[in-house]
């Protein structure tokens, strides 16, 4: 009897990563997790699974982690609020790239974030391509998966988006709310994220993923409003809101962690549409198609009250927002004057 392949998946503490593990399970795969603390994986497959503890910093523990590996699963960023995470994110690509080319590794899979060409990219999303980029080198087979926000309870692009829509029914914000988005559920992503792993070995290339339909930020609020019957939300944008200030705007009404709200914020400047017209024909769809916007955010939601902000909370939270868009329009005036 043929052992199964063995994948090892990176980050499998993170939100994806979580997520990954039990579909690699589930599709017949033998899976080894690096991890430096072994007990914060997911308690619901940690058993079912091969610990390589260590450090992805550690060449040797990459080495250790790879041996053997069929697919590898690079899920590694530097989100947090210590500084140079640029420089941090490349060096932890060239560690993983130089382990998985010595160690004969059959592929790699990475998953990046949708960016327009030609423009000059926020400094994390700039990070996030040239990981990629890295790892496209390493000479080792690389699928880079590149989506936007990805609808899932638990992502940091979707609890934003949540957190933002619940608790404004009128919001002023950042000219970053007119960025055209593709949007992508997440078991759609997860789902090529393991189909990227049979891809023929000649593949080396990006591959844009994301459902059919294209939004605004400013949409995708109103349409999950609508979604989890919620008021009409009115929304509207100022153009003085730097991604700076926008971050604290973010940080005043959501709990997002304003370390991951920051790198968030300062992407969503860019449009990212992409095309996922190759990801379709060289990895297929799920069964049933890819899932629309309005299913999506229905499934994301479903263990979630989207009613749970009482009106003063709300409105309180409104005013809030309006006085420190007011507030940095005087600073600027302030400092132009």
């Amino acid at each position: 009897m043929t052992e199964p392949r063995l994948a090892l998946v990176t980050g499998a503490s993170g939100y994806v990563g979580a997520h990954l593990v039990p579909r690699l399970l589930d599709a017949g795969w033998r899976v080894r997790v690096l991890a430096r603390t072994p007990d914060k994986l997911d308690a619901s497959w940690r058993e079912r699974v091969e610990v390589s503890q260590g450090d992805a910093t550690d060449a040797g523990d990459v080495r250790r982690a790879l041996a053997g590996v069929d697919v590898a699963y690079y899920l590694l960023h530097s989100m947090d609020s210590r500084g140079d995470f640029a420089r941090r994110d490349r060096d932890l690509a060239r560690t993983f790239a130089d382990a998985a080319a010595r160690e004969r590794v059959g592929r790699l899979v990475y998953l990046g974030g949708l960016h327009p060409e030609g423009v000059e990219l926020s400094e994390h999303l700039g990070s996030r391509v040239e990981v990629g980029e890295i790892l496209l080198a390493s000479g080792v087979p690389t699928a880079v998966l590149q989506a936007g926000v990805v609808l899932g309870d638990g992502s940091a692009s979707f609890d934003m988006l949540r957190h933002l829509t619940e608790r404004l029914p009128i919001a002023f914000g950042p000219r970053w709310l007119k960025s055209r988005i593709r949007p992508i559920a997440v078991s759609d992503a997860l789902y090529y994220l393991v189909a990227a792993a049979d891809l023929p070995a000649d593949v080396n290339r990006t591959l844009d993923l994301g459902m059919p339909e294209v939004l605004t930020y400013a949409d995708m609020m109103r349409r999950y409003a609508r979604a989890v019957g919620l008021a009409r939300r009115r929304i509207g944008t100022v153009p003085v809101l730097t991604p700076e200030l926008a971050s604290l705007w973010v940080g005043l009404v959501t709990p997002v962690d304003a370390a991951i709200a920051r790198p968030l914020v300062g992407s969503l400047i860019h449009e990212a549409v992409g095309d996922p017209a190759d990801a379709r024909a060289l990895l297929g769809e799920p069964d049933g198609g890819l899932i629309g916007y309005d299913e999506a955010i229905r499934r994301a939601t479903r263990n979630l009250d989207p009613h749970r902000w009482g009106r003063r909370a709300r409105g309180v939270a409104t005013v809030v927002v309006v006085a420190a868009v007011l507030s940095a329009v005087i600073a600027r005036r302030n400092r132009l004057s």
